[in-house]
C-alpha cells in the first residue's frame, strides 16, 4: 500500500475520533442545562440516558454486519454525520417525552459511529504494521475536553448551551466529511488471510476468543466507569476531602488515562499486547488496592494515597480498549461483527456499573461497592491475555511499518 495513503486515512481517523469525543462532550456538558431547561430531576434523566445507551447497544450489533458487508469507510461516510445531526433531537426537544424518544434515536447514531470508526482504526493499524491504536482513543477523549471547555466559556459569556448543542449538531456533520474522504479507500485495506503463505494464515477469530475480549472489555469499561462516577464521591464522602479537592480524584484518573492513550503506542509496540494487557489488570488492581486502603493511611495522606490509586487505575485501564480492538484485528479478515460484539459488551460495562454499585453503596458502603471494579479490573488480564495470546500466537503478516 502506498506510505502516503495510509498517513492521509491515519490523519482522517485522528479527526473523526475527535469529532465523536467533540460530539459526546457537548452533550455531556449540556446535560446540566437540558436538565433546568426540562426541570427533569435525577430520575428523569437517568431515564433519558439509560435510552440512549440502549440505542447504542442496539446500533453497535446492526453496524457490525453493516461494516463487513459495506466496508468501514463507506458507514464512516454516513455515520458520522448521523451521529450529529441525532444530537438535535434532544437539543431541541420540548417535552420528557419528545427527550425520551429523541434520546434512543441519539445513542443510535452513537453505537454506529463507535463501530465504524474503530472497525476502521483496526485497519489503518493494519496497513501502518505497528500500534497505533491507542492514540485514536486518546483524541477522543481531547474532543471531549474541548467541548467541555468550549460549553464552560459559552456560558460565561452568557449564551444557553442549548445554542452550542444545535450548533454542534448543525456544523459538526459537514467536518465530519473532509475526515471521511481521508479514510482508506475500499479494497485498499490489508487482509491477511489472502497474502499470508501456507502455514502463516492468522488465527480464526472463533466466538469463544470474541466472549473472552468482549469480558475483558466489559471488566475494563465497568472499572472505567466506577472511576467516573464515584472518584470525586469516594474523596469526599469516605476521606472527608473538602468541596473544592474532591472532584481532582476523578481529574487524576481522567489526566493519566489521556496521556497513555496519546502516547502508549510505543509502549505496546515493544512490549507485546498479551504483556500489556497483563499488565493494565495488574496495575488497574492495584490502583483500586490503593484507593480502597486510602482511609487507613494518615489522615494528611490519605488523599494523596487515593489520587496514586486513581493514577494507576487510569494508567492500567488506558490500554485495554485499544490493545482489545488491536487483537480483533490480529485475526484477520472482516471485523465488523466480532468488534460490534465485543464494544457491544464493554458499553454493557459501563451501562450495568453505575446502576451495581449505586445498590451495592446504598446497601452497604462505598468502599465494599468498589470492591467490584478491583476484582473487575483482575479479569481484564485473566480473560484477555489467553484470547490476544491465542490471535497472535501466529500472526498474519503485516505490510512493511509506515514511519510518521
Amino acid at each position: 500500500m502506498n506510505k502516503s495513503v495510509a498517513r492521509r486515512a491515519r490523519l482522517g481517523v485522528f479527526s473523526l475520533f475527535f469529532l465523536s469525543g467533540f460530539v459526546m462532550g457537548v452533550w455531556a456538558s449540556g446535560l446540566p442545562s437540558l436538565n433546568d431547561r426540562l426541570q427533569l430531576g435525577p430520575a428523569n434523566l437517568g431515564k433519558a440516558l439509560l435510552l440512549i445507551s440502549a440505542g447504542a447497544l442496539v446500533s453497535m450489533l446492526a453496524a457490525g454486519p453493516l461494516v463487513d458487508r459495506w466496508t468501514s469507510r463507506r458507514v464512516c461516510w454516513f455515520a458520522g454525520p448521523f451521529s450529529a445531526v441525532t444530537l438535535l433531537g434532544p437539543a431541541l426537544a420540548g417535552s420528557y417525552g419528545w427527550l425520551l424518544a429523541l434520546s434512543f434515536v441519539f445513542g443510535l447514531g452513537v453505537g454506529v459511529i463507535e463501530v465504524a470508526i474503530n472497525a476502521h482504526s483496526v485497519e489503518v493499524e493494519r496497513a501502518y504494521g505497528r500500534p497505533i491504536i491507542s492514540a485514536f482513543h486518546g483524541t477522543w477523549s481531547l474532543g471531549g475536553a474541548v467541548a467541555g471547555l468550549l460549553t464552560s466559556f459559552v456560558l460565561r459569556l452568557g449564551v444557553d448551551a442549548q445554542v452550542l448543542l444545535v450548533a454542534a449538531g448543525v456544523v459538526v456533520p459537514f467536518l465530519y466529511l473532509p475526515a471521511a474522504r481521508a479514510l482508506l479507500p475500499d479494497g485498499a485495506q490489508v487482509k491477511p488471510d489472502a497474502e499470508a503463505p501456507a502455514g502463516g494464515r492468522a488465527v480464526s477469530l472463533r466466538w469463544g476468543l470474541v466472549a473472552l475480549l468482549g469480558l475483558a472489555a466489559f471488566a475494563g469499561h465497568l472499572s472505567e466507569g466506577a472511576a467516573i462516577d464515584w472518584a470525586a464521591l469516594h474523596a469526599r464522602w469516605e476521606l472527608l476531602a473538602d468541596p473544592a479537592t474532591a472532584p481532582l480524584a476523578y481529574t487524576v484518573f481522567a489526566v493519566a488515562m489521556t496521556t497513555v492513550r496519546l502516547f502508549g503506542d510505543p509502549i505496546r509496540a515493544r512490549l507485546g499486547s498479551v504483556l500489556t494487557i497483563q499488565l493494565a489488570g495488574v496495575l488497574a488492581t492495584a490502583g483500586y488496592a490503593l484507593v480502597l486502603a486510602a482511609p487507613l493511611a494518615p489522615e494528611a495522606a490519605r488523599v494523596v494515597v487515593a489520587w496514586t490509586g486513581w493514577a494507576l487505575a487510569g494508567v492500567g485501564l488506558a490500554t485495554v480498549v485499544p490493545v482489545i480492538f488491536s487483537a480483533v484485528g490480529a485475526a484477520g479478515g472482516p471485523v465488523g461483527k466480532a468488534l460490534a460484539l465485543v464494544t457491544a459488551f464493554g458499553y454493557s460495562g459501563l451501562l450495568v456499573g453505575p446502576a451495581l454499585l449505586g445498590f451495592v453503596a446504598q446497601h452497604a458502603s462505598l468502599p465494599v461497592a468498589l470492591i467490584i471494579p478491583a476484582a473487575m479490573a483482575a479479569v481484564i488480564g485473566l480473560s484477555g491475555a489467553p484470547a490476544i495470546k491465542a490471535l497472535t500466537a501466529r500472526p498474519a503478516p503485516v505490510p512493511e511499518p509506515v514511519a510518521d
